[in-house]
């Protein structure tokens, strides 16, 4: 999954806001360098404890970003497209402008405007753990719990079971060592039965554990995705789309095997 930022602030500056040819450019390089999805997201979803204050952006400034992106990509791509939101409004006019997924950053709220979308339209529904502040009792259990119940609520929705997604929210309400102690036993998130998606791409984690930049943080960034994909991983979000192919590539032939030969 490659992500596009239409946004003037993404924590990792990789922001690309109304320019629709650089736009069209980067998703089809993303296609050609093996994406199998671009992620669209119109406000940054970066914690302002860790990279600072961020003004956050009401929903119609939103889908004037978003849906002109959405709109060009699908004309250039043949690959899914996927939109970062939880803003329900702005999720409904993503799919009607030719996003299909919908991934959903603050699915632990269970918002009932989103959820008769969700069960309006049935698309494919990323569902990510997200809490205000890194307090547990017991984190592996309650990360767990959560999502199940998650999946649980969405099946209720009428939402086919091979089209939701889990993500465990690495970076999102845990400490680094939250994050750490998720993406090692990142196989017990297997037990829930959906696929498991991992965004790890230049975060915090990252930078302070090896104590480097947002931008300097490419090495950091395939170790932790290719022990995620030896734990069961299924879908990487990334800002480095050629690197991170070839992570997963390498990951794959030697987790599941490789039938080349």
């Amino acid at each position: 999954m490659g992500i596009i930022n239409v946004t003037p602030d993404s924590f990792s500056n990789d922001g690309i806001l109304n320019d629709i040819q650089k736009i069209q450019n980067t998703a089809k390089l993303f296609e050609s360098l093996g994406a199998d999805i671009i992620d669209v997201g119109g406000e940054s979803t970066r914690p302002p404890n860790i990279y600072g204050n961020f003004t956050p952006v009401d929903e119609n400034e939103e889908i004037k970003r978003v849906i002109p992106a959405i709109e060009a990509i699908k004309d250039v791509v043949s690959i899914p497209i996927s939109i970062d939101t939880y803003k329900p409004t702005v999720a409904e006019k993503s799919l009607s402008a030719g996003a299909t997924i919908v991934n959903n950053v603050w699915a632990t709220k269970n918002d009932a405007q989103m959820n008769a979308l969700l069960s309006e339209q049935k698309p494919v529904t990323i569902l990510m753990h997200n809490q205000k502040s890194p307090k547990y009792n017991n984190l592996l259990d309650e990360v767990f719990y959560s999502l199940n119940h998650m999946v649980e609520n969405t099946l209720k929705l009428g939402i086919d079971t091979d089209k939701i997604i889990i993500d465990p929210g690495i970076g999102f309400g845990k400490t680094t060592n939250d994050n750490l102690n998720i993406l090692r036993n990142l196989e017990r998130f297997k037990e829930i039965g959906n696929p498991i998606l991992i965004g790890t791409s230049r975060k915090s984690t990252i930078g302070n554990v090896l104590n480097l930049p947002i931008n300097d943080r490419l090495e950091g960034t395939a170790a932790s995705l290719a022990i995620s994909i030896s734990k069961g991983a299924d879908i990487i979000r990334v800002h480095d789309v050629k690197e991170m192919n070839r992570v997963a590539k390498m990951s794959d032939a030697i987790i599941r095997g490789w039938d080349n030969e």
